[in-house]
This record gives structure tokens, sequence and C-alpha cells, in this order.
């Protein structure tokens, strides 16, 4: 019994002192007697110096320093400090996916991991930017389900739905259900994605999350063309994401040079470039020639164009004839 008592002593005490203790607040001895009084668990202050050096042996860096005319004891270290903690605070602030009452509960999960009194700051200097929260709470069961799948190498079975004008939920193909090989899940400017193979069709497809429902695993095993797929989920991120669809062409950009940073943004910035004139730079990019590749070319109007091929330059130009005659004839109407 009395080993028994000193095990949950020693456990209470790293608990209170990683919880509720930093450089700023250290306890002082009478208090950490006070406070493990409190629980029902028998502190002296005799032996609590001894307990702090058990501890220690142990590698868990319990600091002292003067309370008043005692000792007084805090942990310093910590496995996440407050910036990195804020970076996570943000992210899912940030996130879309993840709704506001699920953000509320993750956010006090991520605060506490750096101690109550860290909490509080962190909390404190919280600012809610994000008011476009999605609302299926269901995304968490699907994430797991998910995951769980990929790391059993199944297939997954599931609904897929749009929103109409009201906020239904409106189901494609009429409510039946997809069976896929789920390949990986991908985070992507503020939503998640799960990256499928079909054997089927033989192509690969993303699925917004928050829009799948009734996720179930499937006892049939994912074949080696969507285990494979696994290692080139990098590269098919980068591709079927920043430009999807079509095929990967190299092409030659001009732009002024305040689109450095958007071109980096878009590229990397491992991408190669050139100054051809004061204000201009060229660079040498593969992107997949779709609708998603226009709509980011004609965002900048004449701070970008399109250098070489030949044939992508005049397919630029039929694009912008299409997009002139289309504005012209409805403002005639």
């Amino acid at each position: 019994m009395q080993e028994n008592h000193q095990k949950i002593k020693l456990l209470k005490l790293m608990e209170l002192l990683k919880q509720e203790t930093d450089e700023l607040h250290p306890f002082s001895t009478s208090e950490i007697c006070s406070r493990l009084g409190a629980m029902g668990i028998s502190c002296e202050r005799r032996t609590l110096a001894k307990d702090i050096a058990l501890l220690n042996e142990q590698g868990f860096e319990v600091m002292w320093c003067k309370v008043g005319k005692e000792k007084g004891y805090y942990i310093e270290d910590r496995s996440f400090s407050v910036p990195e903690l804020k970076i996570l605070i943000d992210a899912v602030q940030a996130a879309n996916f993840i709704t506001e009452k699920k953000s509320v509960e993750l956010i006090d999960k991520i605060s506490a991991l750096g101690g109550s009194h860290r909490a509080d700051i962190l909390k404190n200097n919280l600012v809610c930017f994000n008011t476009c929260k999605h609302s299926n709470e269901m995304i968490y069961y699907s994430v797991g389900y998910l995951e769980e799948a990929i790391q059993q190498q199944n297939k997954v079975l599931f609904r897929y739905f749009d929103l109409d004008e009201n906020g239904e939920k409106v189901y494609r193909r009429d409510g039946h259900r997809y069976v896929v090989e789920p390949v990986a899940l991908v985070f992507y400017e503020d939503n998640y994605y799960v990256v499928v193979y079909s054997a089927k069709h033989d192509s690969t497809a993303n699925y917004r999350v928050d829009r799948m429902d009734s996720v179930e695993i499937l006892c049939e095993s994912v074949s080696q063309k969507a285990l494979a797929l696994r290692n080139e989920v990098a590269g098919y991120t980068e591709r079927a994401f920043k430009m999807y669809g079509g095929q990967p062409v190299d092409i030659v950009i001009e732009f002024d040079d305040k689109l450095i940073g958007v071109v980096y943004d878009k590229f990397g910035e491992n991408t190669k470039m050139i100054r051809t004139h004061e204000h201009r730079c060229v660079a040498t990019v593969k992107v997949q020639i779709s609708p998603t590749f226009w709509g980011w070319m004609f965002q900048f109007g004449k701070q970008m164009r399109i250098l070489s091929p030949a044939n992508l330059i005049e397919e630029w130009k039929n694009k912008i004839r299409e997009l002139i005659g289309d504005t012209f004839e409805e403002e005639t109407k």
C-alpha cells in the first residue's frame, strides 16, 4: 500500500507541476503540500525534496527557485512553446472544414498543452477571424474511417453531396454510394480532401471530406495501383490541386516583378526566374492546361503573358476573344 501511495503521489506531483507551474509561476513547498493534501495525498515538507530529486533522476527536469523563504518548484521545458501552440491554434481557426463547435474544443485542448497559465494567455489573445466554418460535424468520424482504411489498405463506401440554395444536402448519384480506393488525405486551401483511385475508370479523383457522409470501411483490399500512388501523392497533389486537369506542359511566362511572390506561391520557391526588363521577369513552369489554369492567368490581366509554346499563345488569344465577344453580346442585348 505504501509503495502504491508513493507512485500515486509522484504521478500527481508531476501532473500538478506540468499543468500549473512555469518559470513565472513556481509553487512553494507549502503550496505543493497543500494542493496534494486537497487531493487526499499526504505530502510532508521534509520528503518533498526527495520526491523532486527522484523525478529529476528520471529525467523530468523539475527546476527550483526561492519563493520567499521557501524553495519553489516548476517545470520550464514543455513539449510545445507558446509560438508553436499559437500556430496550431491559428491553423484550426483558418480551416473551414473544422466546425465552430469542434474548433472551440480543439483550441481548448491545444491551449492546455502549454499549461494553465499559457492557456490563459493563448485564449485571451485569440482572434476569431474565420466566420465561414462548415457545419458537417460528421467530418471527424469520416476522417477517422478514411485514415483507418488507408492504414488497413481497404476500400471505402460513402455518399457524396452538394448544398442547394437553402443549404440543404443534395446527394449525387441519387444517393447511391461511391466505392473507391483511398490513397491519401490532403489538406489544401482550408479544405480537407481524400485522394482516391478508381480501378473501374483507371483514374484518380478528389473528394472533399466535409461533403461525405455514411463512410464505411469495406473488407476489400485496394489494388496495387492504389498502393503505388501513395508514393506519388506529393507530385500528384501539386498538379491536381494547383493546376488540375489536362496534360502537363512546360510554358514560359513573363510577368511584372510585383508578381514574383505570386509565382513562387503557385509553383514553389525553387522556380528559376530571369529579369528581362527593369520591372519584368520570365520563368519556365510546368502546368496542366485547364479552366483552373486560365482562370489563374486571366486574374492578372496585362501583368502576365505567355511567351511559349506558340499553340498555347494562340489558345490564350482565342479565349480572350471569346470572353470579349460574350461580354459584348451581353451588353448589347
